[in-house]
């Protein structure tokens, strides 16, 4: 284990490249997550945030470097995560109930050829309740709004019991309501020591729903706790002209004040 990168952080990535084709995706990205952080990465389209969790779930293959969770590969730890992937991702016409979906997060702890047990159904219902959607539990995915099936993946996350959630733009493309479940929810688990990774696309909102930040193009530009590293020179490095071209920007500017 390398002493710039030891044990007690839940996710430590040294020197990660990733390359489609040849082409360099993610270069030498070096990083430390802190335990129990709400922790966002930021950074324009093509910077490769998304591509950066797939590395460290090993949903990809990197080039080079590595990932390690609490000091060991991701096969050794896989226990202590719960991803919840974009929502664009999943098949969402496949013929089964949110209820479904839930229980199928309780698959990795009970083994794929084990009955599952009444026990089990009802924490996946609870975990339903909790995100707001218990009254849908027998509802097809593919019946489901785009706001609803995203509180399906987070409650089949919440029955995982992880200690390091993932989760890949979770705010992307939801109403109002769910938006403010999903910061809620996050807070809930922040509150019992959990620790977030959080691909986010949102600038004005950053302040507000992390207190850790990555922000990221291609290259880390800078990490460390949203108070520090939320600058206006740092998110100038970060997206270059693309900046002044993003809608909330007069927002962010604002809130980082005029520095």
């Amino acid at each position: 284990m390398r002493p710039e990168h030891p044990p007690e952080f839940p996710l430590a990535v040294h020197d990660l490249t990733v390359a489609y084709h040849r082409k360099p995706v993610l270069w030498d990205v070096d990083l430390n997550i802190p335990e129990g952080s709400l922790s966002g990465i930021v950074g324009p389209n093509g910077a490769g945030k998304s591509t950066l969790l797939k590395a460290c779930l090993d949903l990809i293959p990197t080039t080079s470097g590595e990932a390690l969770i609490y000091g060991k590969p991701y096969p050794k730890q896989r226990d202590l995560i719960a991803y919840v992937p974009q929502r664009e991702s999943v098949d969402w016409d496949f013929p089964v109930t949110a209820l479904d979906v839930v229980t199928m997060g309780t698959y990795r702890k009970l083994g794929w050829f084990k009955r599952i047990s009444s026990a089990q159904k009802k924490r996946a219902q609870e975990a339903l309740d909790q995100v707001g959607i218990g009254h849908l539990a027998q509802r097809q995915i593919s019946h489901l709004s785009g706001g609803q099936q995203q509180r399906v993946f987070l409650a089949r996350a919440l029955v995982q019991d992880a200690q390091i959630y993932f989760m890949d733009e979770p705010f992307a493309a939801v109403d109002a309501a769910t938006e403010q479940a999903i910061i809620q929810l996050l807070k809930d688990l922040n509150a019992q020591g959990k620790t977030v990774l959080c691909v986010h696309h949102d600038l004005a909102t950053v302040s507000r729903y992390f207190d850790h930040l990555v922000l990221l193009n291609m290259r880390v530009v800078a990490s460390g706790p949203t108070s520090e590293t939320f600058t206006r020179e740092n998110l100038q490095k970060t997206y270059g002209g693309k900046l002044n071209l993003l809608e909330d920007v007069a927002q962010v500017l604002k809130n980082i004040g005029r520095s």
